[in-house]
């Protein structure tokens, strides 16, 4: 009998474990977008700090990071348990947030192109300059990236949240923890070698390297910006499209909306198929664009009067 119930218990277990896994990999298909945008973010984030305190930094944020999950998911859970009905209207807000924050990035990109590169050359400078106190200014940017890292990772729980709600709490507890712990590890790692890389070229090369290891070396030299650059590209992309199909999934009949545009795409000769396949995807980027434009619009002059009347004060 005792045996029974250990088999029986252990059988449980399997399944409970077998449950969070499939829901895992949900979640984590779910937040691919906050997870590009939470890399190139704080790969940026360590710009203009000396190499040597570069995995210093990476790691101070790591642990705020931490923290802040061991924050976000007990109250994401206690949202779960009393107030179950905020699940999707947060689902709803992160949403539109991620449309708000891919669309700004476009528009900071073609409108304010001068300030940025100001901005970066400002923190280049600051860098090697001695009468800058870098303490100081490594606080500030560790502050800032555990601030930046608070917000997506709201986003990332809170998606997940939206996978599992319908879960047992046991199961919504694992599949959040999971999703907090490997996200942390992973971002944060990926994160650490990918400002290292400039490094690692700069190693190969010294000495007067020559053959292979020098063309490896400036291989690696070239390939580090155009890496950040296509994380912050596809980041951007993927924000407008899982934040846009989150929004749709809240709307009532969009299913059938999208349902009706397959259709429509599929009667294309000889490359239907392909187009009903892909009609989903891009109507939910399409979505993310028109909506993060809408909130730009309602956030920016609020913004710049609540901007004017603390100057005034």
């Amino acid at each position: 009998m005792a045996g029974a119930s250990l088999l029986a218990l252990l059988d449980d277990i399997a399944t409970i474990l077998d449950d969070v896994s499939v829901m895992t990999k949900v979640a984590a298909k779910k937040t691919a977008g906050v997870l590009g945008d939470d890399l190139a973010l704080n790969a940026q984030q360590v710009t203009g700090v000396r190499a040597e305190r570069e995995l210093p930094v990476v790691w101070a944020v790591a642990k705020g990071s931490f923290i802040n999950k061991l924050i976000l998911v007990p109250a994401a859970l206690l949202i779960s348990v009393i107030a179950p009905w905020l699940i999707t209207p947060l689902l709803m807000i992160g949403g539109a947030f991620l449309c708000y924050e891919g669309f700004e990035k476009l528009a900071h990109t073609f409108w304010h192109h001068d300030e940025k590169t100001a901005e970066k050359t400002e923190l280049l400078e600051a860098a090697h300059d001695p009468a800058v106190d870098m303490v100081a200014f490594e606080q500030d940017k560790i502050k800032g990236a555990i601030r930046t890292d608070f917000i997506l990772s709201a986003e990332i729980i809170v998606i997940a949240l939206g996978v599992a709600e319908k879960m047992p709490f046991l199961q919504q507890f694992l599949t959040l923890a999971t999703i907090a712990i490997v996200m942390t590890v992973g971002v944060y790692g990926l994160v650490a070698a990918i400002v290292k890389l400039d490094d690692l070229g700069l190693h190969l090369i010294k000495n007067g390297a020559t053959g292979l290891r020098r063309a490896l070396g400036n291989g690696i030299l070239a390939f580090a910006p155009k890496l950040m650059k296509t994380l912050s590209v596809v980041g951007t992309a993927a924000m407008f499209l899982v934040g846009g199909g989150i929004l749709l999934h809240g709307i009532p009949h969009s299913h059938d909306v999208l349902h009706g545009a397959e259709l429509f795409v599929q009667q294309v000769s000889w490359v239907g198929g392909a187009l009903a396949a892909i009609a989903p995807t891009v109507l939910n980027g399409l979505f993310g664009v028109l909506a993060g434009a809408v909130v730009l619009a309602v956030v920016a002059p609020v913004s710049k009067l609540v901007s004017h009347f603390r100057q005034a004060a």
